[in-house]
């Protein structure tokens, strides 16, 4: 069976040797760079499935590795470790690229957790993408795509195409944040203040059409995006 690969980079030596070793000890392959330079070539050779950075590195930093995978690889899974405590921290690393950010000091349990987690919707995004007709279930609900429709047992509801596309995203997403940027990108192909307050509307909308299921959520993170809780 083919080795899961993690692009990791880490300048501290100590806790970067630890961290590999205990991750190929659970079968992962592990590319391990100190300089962030070096990064995005590692990137393009190694070709990882995953890339976990750090980011205060010399050279060049995490935001910047994150910023040019994600031109290189808009899918490409990305966690970034971090001794900052700020949300503003946060909020940028989510706006280089990041799906999902670690504080230092961290348990080598939580990142594989977090590893995993990652993965799992990095896959099931593959699978919602080529398979764009299944019914997906939320909660109590079932969401058919391909025919604009949510369903709630006997009460069915049409969507607009707009409101399809954006709770598509947000499933894809599910128990995950996903970037305001990222939305709008997809959606409406840039994100201009006009079209912002479009996605506003209709995240306000779908609120309401989910609001029969107290397990269904959409949490709005401020200056990131949107988490999409499910039970479903």
């Amino acid at each position: 069976m083919q080795k899961t690969k993690i692009l990791y980079v880490e300048d501290e030596l100590f806790l970067g040797k630890i961290v590999k070793e205990s991750l190929e000890s659970r079968n992962y392959e592990v590319s391990m760079i100190a300089d962030g330079k070096l990064a995005v070539a590692a990137f393009a050779q190694f070709k990882p499935d995953i890339c976990v950075l750090d980011i205060m590195l010399p050279n060049v930093d995490g935001y910047t590795i994150a910023e040019e995978i994600r031109r290189l690889d808009p899918a490409q899974p990305i966690i970034f470790l971090t001794a900052k405590t700020q949300t503003e921290d946060a909020v940028k690393g989510f706006q280089a690229g990041g799906n999902d950010y670690i504080r230092k000091p961290f348990s080598l349990e939580e990142l594989i957790v977090r590893i995993q987690n990652l993965l799992q919707l990095t896959r099931s995004k593959a699978t919602a993408q080529t398979s764009p007709a299944a019914p997906v279930t939320i909660g109590q609900f079932e969401f058919l795509p391909h025919r604009y429709e949510l369903r709630r047992g006997e009460q069915s509801r049409k969507l607009s195409h707009r409101e399809t596309e954006l709770l598509t995203i947000l499933c894809e997403n599910r128990n995950f944040t996903v970037a305001r940027k990222d939305i709008l990108m997809r959606v409406w192909g840039d994100d201009s203040f006009f079209n912002s307050r479009n996605l506003d509307v209709y995240i306000t909308k779908l609120r309401d059409y989910l609001r029969e299921d107290p397990g269904v959520q959409i949490n709005t993170i401020k200056g990131v995006g949107y988490h999409f809780l499910t039970e479903g």
